[in-house]
């Protein structure tokens, strides 16, 4: 079905944050004459008794399909005059178009409105003469022996403790029994490292109580900030038993342990590996900070709005497919990310205008280097890492990370950045 643009009414109303209500009329001799053609369509189709098919006259078609037939009509007269006039109109929608105020009636002008988002356009005009201070990088030695002592937490073994009582960090197994009204459940068996909340502080304080095949009745109290909100405040009655008790004994610090984790000829030079990864990740941290502050700078000076469509995609792709979650709980998830994703959105196409601007989109070039890289860096072929990202759909990522390079590498040419005291 095809309508041409002359035939139609139209005016566009501007809404706020890009909002486009649009107000179309066609003619009621187009409605009559698509009417006539999609029932002619349907009765060349149609196979009723009585008639062969191909043959079954209009009226009976009409009399038969009426009311189905006025409504796939109207649905497929809307939508081709709704594509006729955005065409004319040039405009290019980028939410779905929500139809209000039909009015429709055979042989009559049909009426509607339609409303729709649009992408932004978005005025840059000033692009530098910001001060930003890049963070100070401070803090690796500590970060340093953190690293350090998580692997050899990591290389740690479990030994047993038959005296005393348990304390944090310990890993210890338990029973726990659940008793309501005299009765005892079945006993359930848990292993859990106590300190790092894997249990509710009136368990763990519990358990702190007994020895090595002790046991106790116990009240304990779900905290307020229980994440299930049926359970706060609530009291249990639990029997529980401790059935074993572990520590963990670390390796010591030597060329022993460097060696254990890699390539390493001792100590020192995992010391020197750690650092400078650490110096690195610290690098680009700092390196974020600039960014977000250039860009939020940015914003600040050219002011602009965004379609709530783009706010409530940017929402939805955060949270994904949140099975299960009730809607009064999802609906409040939202309204807390919308600022933060109004902000993230912002940034989104501050960075794309800014791109197309100053022409600093990624060149095909730059994304061959850029895919060489990775290939030498994997010992790998550029071709095969090239396929690799095709089929993973993550070549426009490698693009986008290109880009946005380039456009922060122009925006840190327009701007002053200072260094931080450490």
């Amino acid at each position: 079905m095809a309508i041409e643009g002359a035939e139609l009414q139209i005016s566009v109303e501007e809404g706020e944050r890009w909002r486009r209500t649009m107000n179309v009329i066609v003619p009621s001799g187009v409605v009559s004459s698509e009417r006539r053609r999609f029932t002619g369509e349907l009765a060349a189709r149609v196979k009723l008794p009585g008639f062969r098919k191909g043959h079954v006259p209009s009226s009976v078609v009409e009399k038969r399909f009426g009311q189905s037939l006025s409504q796939e009509a109207l649905d497929k007269l809307i939508g081709a005059a709704y594509r006729e006039a955005l065409s004319q109109q040039e405009l290019k929608p980028i939410s779905e178009g929500e139809v209000d105020n039909v009015q429709y009636e055979p042989d009559r002008d049909l009426t509607f409105s339609i409303s729709f988002d649009v992408r932004p356009e978005i005025e840059l005009s000033r692009l530098g003469g910001f001060k930003v201070e890049r963070p100070a990088v401070n803090g690796l030695e500590d970060k340093l022996e953190q690293v350090l002592g998580r692997l050899r937490e990591e290389k740690g073994t479990w030994q047993p403790l038959e005296e005393g009582k348990p304390e944090d960090g310990n890993l210890v197994g338990v029973e726990i029994q659940r008793m309501s009204d005299g009765e005892v459940g079945e006993a359930q068996p848990y292993q859990l490292v106590l300190g790092q909340g894997d249990a509710i502080p009136n368990i763990e304080e519990a358990i702190k109580s007994l020895e090595v095949d002790g046991s106790g009745d116990f009240v304990v109290r779900f905290p307020d900030d229980f994440p299930n909100e049926e359970r706060r405040g609530q009291e249990e009655h639990l029997h529980i038993r401790l059935d074993s008790r572990q520590h963990l004994v670390l390796p010591e610090l030597d060329a022993e342990f460097a060696k254990s984790l890699g390539e390493f000829e001792g100590v020192e030079d995992l010391n020197e590996k750690i650092q400078a990864d650490l110096e690195k990740e610290a690098e680009e941290q700092a390196e974020s900070v600039v960014r977000g502050k250039l860009l939020d700078a940015i914003l600040d000076a050219n002011p602009f709005t965004v379609p709530v469509s783009m706010v409530d995609r940017y929402v939805e792709s955060v949270l994904g497919n949140p099975e299960g979650v009730p809607p009064d709980k999802l609906t409040e998830a939202k309204e807390q990310l919308s600022p933060q994703a109004e902000h993230a959105v912002k940034r989104i196409l501050a960075i794309d205008r800014l791109s197309e601007i100053q022409e600093l989109g990624a060149t095909k070039e730059e994304l061959d280097d850029r895919i060489g890289e990775i290939a030498e860096k994997n010992g790998d072929t550029p071709a095969r890492i090239y396929a690799s990202l095709q089929k993973g759909e993550r070549l426009e990522a490698l693009e986008r990370e290109i880009t946005e390079r380039k456009v922060f590498d122009f925006l840190k040419e327009q701007s002053e950045i200072t260094e931080a005291r450490p």
